[in-house]
């Protein structure tokens, strides 16, 4: 089944949800609350709060609030949650700064923010000395390359909220790539 001509394509990326022993969330609950919500052609990636879905345009500028609101209230687990829309994130996979010197998808992070970073805190970050990694930031995601690995770069050190003025969740180039496949579906 695809999406109407009337829907748009989205992308809902949870903040720490199924990370450690806290904030459990089931994806056939997260499934179930989106229906809830007024969402279609639902799908999920991984156990780790991605899911993509189509709604209506008036609702698409809302969803993240709505279904932040909805995990709350029915799940009883409060974490932020990043939308983009079908055209947005396939914007960001064409847009990718660092993709010729990446060599492993696994070591490759795109940060989805918020909002617009404060471009002064922007600035300072960016003059920072990560060493062999790379942070490239359009718009509103952050793309990394952490040649040593995810779990020894010292941006796991970095406190991205604080750092650019904006939230932040983390997905690896692997994972990226799924969702916008997925979006892609939704048409």
């Amino acid at each position: 089944m695809t999406a109407s001509a009337e829907s748009v394509p989205m992308v809902a990326l949870m903040r720490g949800i199924n990370v450690g022993t806290s904030k459990r969330v089931a994806m056939a609950d997260l499934r179930a609350l989106l229906e809830g919500l007024g969402y279609s052609q639902i799908r999920t990636h991984l156990n780790s709060g991605n899911a993509v879905f189509a709604c209506a345009p008036e609702s698409a500028d809302g969803a993240g609030s709505a279904i932040e609101r909805a995990i709350t209230t029915d799940l009883g687990v409060q974490c932020a949650v990043i939308t983009r829309t079908g055209p947005e994130l396939e914007h960001a996979v064409a847009m990718n700064p660092l993709l010729g010197i990446v060599s492993d998808p696994s070591r490759h992070l795109v940060g989805f923010l918020s909002g617009r970073p404060d471009p002064a805190r922007v600035t300072e970050l960016l003059e920072q000395d990560f060493g062999a990694d790379e942070v490239r930031l359009l718009g509103r995601e952050v793309y990394l390359w952490c040649p040593g690995g995810v779990l020894d770069s010292p941006f796991g050190k970095v406190n991205w909220e604080k750092s650019i003025g904006v939230s932040v969740t983390m997905r690896n180039w692997n994972t990226v790539r799924k969702l916008a496949d997925l979006v892609a579906g939704t048409r």
